[in-house]
């Protein structure tokens, strides 16, 4: 396996098969069109390894050793229906839907290297997939990526939470911090969450001024409504445009008032996950 491409390194599950179809012998399966409800979307994908084994998130775990199996029968790539509105009757899916899934022995791997290059200098990729008249344009978003600043267990605890969930972060103690500067070494694209974990509140106005007035699609801040007003008025007084100051999620979390630092990352975790999510959602 070359290790530039390796699936030990990805940590974005829509990445693997992608990254795992650079390398000569592996086919790509591609889900094309969907009848019916799927627990998947259109352009899942997994890739077939040549001993047979799978790398991606197709299925669970009701298709992958039909897809190997003709995979091995595919001398040309080709699409095939599996479950409803199949000729063959031997092969059901257990949601009762029809997939149509592009099977792809032999993928163009120098497409394949271009896109995963383009997403680990964090830009989106796009590809089209197309056969028998079937079309899908793909697109892939590099990863999510949280830029976290503050203090204290809450610190400790959402960078654990990403760590054991494989997502990226950039941890921020006041140690790497200069009070009423913004954060030399933070960078916010449009994958990237800011999150203030600050008790003392005097050290978040100039880093909420430069992560509102970046591209990161969430900027949330730790602290009630009364910290939330008080942000307000200090970011204004700063000439912090409205218009970013409404980008401010304060409080932070799907769960309100959460009295565990263990809690208050799991709560805002699923916050940026699902806001990240939607904007997959849309591509």
């Amino acid at each position: 396996m070359l290790a530039e491409y390796s699936t030990d390194v990805v940590r974005d599950e829509d990445h693997l098969a992608l990254v795992a179809a650079c390398q000569a012998g592996v086919g790509l399966c591609t889900i094309v069109g969907i009848e019916g409800s799927f627990s998947r979307p259109l352009g899942a994908q997994l890739a077939i390894m040549p001993d047979g084994s799978t790398v991606g998130d197709l299925a669970d775990s009701c298709l992958e050793s039909q897809l190997a199996t003709d995979m091995v029968k595919s001398a040309e790539r080709r699409v095939m229906r599996y479950g409803r509105g199949s000729s063959r009757i031997d092969f059901r899916l257990p949601c009762g839907g029809g997939l149509d899934i592009l099977l792809d022995p032999a993928p163009d791997r120098a497409v394949c290297r271009s896109a995963i290059g383009a997403l680990r200098m964090r830009r989106p990729a796009r590809l089209t997939f197309e056969e028998g008249g079937h079309l899908l344009n793909r697109t892939y978003l590099p990863s999510l990526k949280l830029a976290v600043l503050g203090e204290g267990p809450e610190l400790e605890a959402i960078s654990s939470l990403c760590s054991a969930m494989q997502i990226e972060v950039e941890v921020f103690s006041r140690e790497d911090l200069s009070l009423g500067q913004a954060a030399e070494n933070a960078r916010y694209d449009p994958w990237t969450a800011c999150l203030l974990l600050f008790h003392d509140h005097e050290w978040e106005v100039a880093l909420l001024e430069q992560a509102l007035a970046s591209k990161a699609f969430y900027v949330g801040a730790q602290g009630g409504e009364t910290a939330r007003s008080n942000r307000s008025l200090a970011l204004a007084a700063r000439g912090v445009p409205e218009e970013q100051i409404a980008r401010l999620t304060s409080p932070v979390g799907l769960m309100p008032a959460c009295k565990s630092p263990r809690t208050l990352a799991l709560s805002t975790l699923s916050q940026i996950v699902d806001r990240y999510e939607q904007m997959r959602a849309i591509v």
